[in-house]
């Protein structure tokens, strides 16, 4: 099916990297880090050998995943500037990272996939959006990238100008549902449950509803609406949350994660 490399073995690279090694068998995967130590603890997990340099990384892949901080992009473009072709694919998963950007330096005739996963992927629930840039595409290539992000979750093709959107929608979000659990299993602890068991709860609620509205196609308020009856616990529940400014908490919060991928 193709090598694919990655540049970058952080939580975001690892998690798409055990996704590849699970589902697609015929991939051939290479990957390097600054890290060495984390380059030894990933090959002793998956098996592939790293390369030494990013250029090395380049040179021995089609498909080149940058899956590092976008306060590194500039030394890694440099790195591999030299050693692309157009027969590369280069991978984006960086916020605020557009595809114009990275043609100006790798050069107009690089093929540019600009993709936002997230770290549920590592656990084969990742929820990515990837936006292809103006270029020719073999079906062979498309449906390689395709494979690599359904290899650990969903995927939807977007146009790029919403990728800042799905940066706060998905690829920040699950920080914010972890805070939801906690903040519930902490309740449930005031309560008198068991630590363990009161995560196991939350967490169980959160994964459930979430394939409610997945699976039914109905509106999240709607399915609300169900579990409060008239004068019941979980409406004074929601009252509460309201008079607190749950809904607009969240709002103003992935308002500003959507500000910040405009600065990079």
């Amino acid at each position: 099916m193709g090598k694919v490399g990655f540049i970058g073995t952080g939580n975001m690279g690892y998690a798409m990297m055990k996704g590849i090694v699970d589902s697609l068998k015929d991939v051939e995967l290479l990957y390097t880090d600054v890290n060495k130590k984390r380059l030894e603890e990933i090959k002793s997990d998956i098996g592939f050998n790293y390369v030494n340099s990013n250029s090395e990384c380049v040179e021995k892949s089609k498909y080149v995943v940058l899956a590092v901080k976008p306060q590194y992009y500039t030394q890694v473009l440099d790195d591999i500037k030299e050693v692309i072709t157009n027969q590369h694919i280069i991978i984006s998963i960086a916020p605020g990272i557009k595809i114009d950007d990275l043609k100006n330096k790798l050069g107009n005739e690089t093929k540019i996939v600009r993709a936002m996963p997230n770290t549920p992927a590592l656990v084969g629930q990742g929820m990515s959006a990837v936006s292809f840039s103006d270029d020719d595409y073999a079906t062979d290539e498309k449906d390689m990238v395709t494979s690599i992000f359904k290899s650990f979750g969903e995927m939807v093709e977007l146009p790029e100008h919403l990728m800042n959107a799905v940066v706060a929608v998905s690829g920040s979000s699950p920080a914010y549902v972890y805070m939801f659990i906690e903040a519930m299993a902490d309740a449930g602890v005031l309560f008198g449950l068991p630590r363990d068991t009161s995560y196991k709860l939350a967490a169980g609620a959160v994964l459930g509803s979430a394939k409610m509205v997945l699976e039914t196609g109905k509106h999240p308020g709607e399915l609300k609406d169900a579990v409060c009856s008239p004068g019941g616990t979980t409406i004074e529940a929601v009252s509460e949350l309201e008079k607190n400014g749950f809904r607009s908490a969240v709002i103003e919060a992935m308002k500003s994660c959507y500000n910040k991928t405009m600065s990079f």
